[in-house]
């Protein structure tokens, strides 16, 4: 119904019309210069641990796909560095594609843009394979998603994993050791893609149970989990809520409050969003943390090993 609309009526809210403007000319959805792509890793001072292929062109056993989160978002920039960090101290040889990664096409696919989805799909395709990428590693569910169950109808076949799968397995290999545990109340958000579309949800709570943290389940979760508000492309879209009823995020944020968190964790960027606006909209901001479960993991590991958390 979508690309009926989008494609051959060209009937589509404004904001939509925009974010697809932003894909076409600068392969993000927040429109930021795709030249300027890959300049978070010196603002967050991860230059040195990041083998960028196009200059540096060392040997690697993973991509890393960051996304346009971590590229241009600024709260976000801060889960892509604790992941960045935590992979080097573990010793993982991963590469970067810098300004050579584009948005993975998801976004515009779910708003109904198939022709904008696999010209996106097939750029960051045929890069993969020029670098002869064969395991991908992404910090987002909805990239996750895409370039794992979606690029494989045009041929591009990888391993994929999440980052939450790949530091529970560094854990429970002992090659990253949290000690500085933490005691705080945590609520655990299960993000759609993550979650219900892909069934992983042991794995971040595998990753913050390590931390110390005490993880307190709510009804809606794992399988019966609730959306944040921005799936589908309504990331780009503004939410007229009804009279008598709360935005999405609003209900979601009210439901994993109900428990009295001291930090909400979180694996998707869009979900740090929508949660964040949702515990400042509750006037709970002060009180309770949103972190996406990168961060959490970071901030906990060993100083004796050499880590020095952010």
């Amino acid at each position: 119904m979508r690309r009926n609309l989008v494609m051959w009526q060209g009937d589509m809210p404004g904001e939509v019309q925009s974010a697809f403007t932003n894909m076409e000319r600068n392969y993000n959805p927040w429109g930021v210069g795709w030249a300027s792509r890959s300049d978070w890793m010196k603002e967050r001072g991860v230059r040195e641990q990041m083998n960028l292929l196009a200059e540096d062109g060392r040997p690697f056993e993973y991509l890393l796909f960051a996304g346009c989160a971590v590229a241009f978002d600024d709260r976000y920039k801060r889960a892509g560095e604790a992941l960045v960090r935590l992979l080097d101290h573990a010793g993982i040889s991963f590469g970067y594609l810098g300004t050579e990664e584009w948005c993975c096409g998801d976004s515009a696919r779910r708003l109904g843009n198939e022709y904008l989805y696999q010209t996106l799909a097939r750029h960051n395709i045929e890069t993969f394979d020029k670098y002869e990428v064969k395991k991908i590693i992404c910090i987002c569910p909805h990239g996750y998603n895409c370039i794992k169950n979606e690029y494989p109808q045009m041929d591009g076949n990888y391993e994929v994993y999440h980052s939450t799968e790949i530091l529970a397995q560094l854990i429970a290999e002992g090659r990253l050791k949290p000690s500085r545990m933490e005691q705080d109340s945590l609520g655990y958000h299960d993000s759609c893609f993550l979650g219900r579309h892909n069934g992983i949800y042991d794995d971040p709570r595998r990753v913050l149970q390590a931390t110390g943290a005490a993880i307190k389940e709510i009804d809606k979760s794992r399988r019966f989990g609730f959306c944040c508000g921005a799936g589908g492309g309504r990331m780009w879209m503004e939410e007229d809520s009804i009279d008598g009823h709360k935005r999405i995020n609003e209900s979601r944020t009210d439901q994993l409050l109900q428990t009295a968190p001291q930090t909400i964790a979180v694996n998707c960027p869009f979900c740090l969003t929508m949660i964040s606006d949702g515990v400042k909209g509750a006037g709970q901001d002060e009180q309770v943390k949103v972190l996406d479960v990168c961060e959490i993991l970071w901030n906990t590991l060993d100083e004796s090993s050499g880590a020095s958390p952010a």
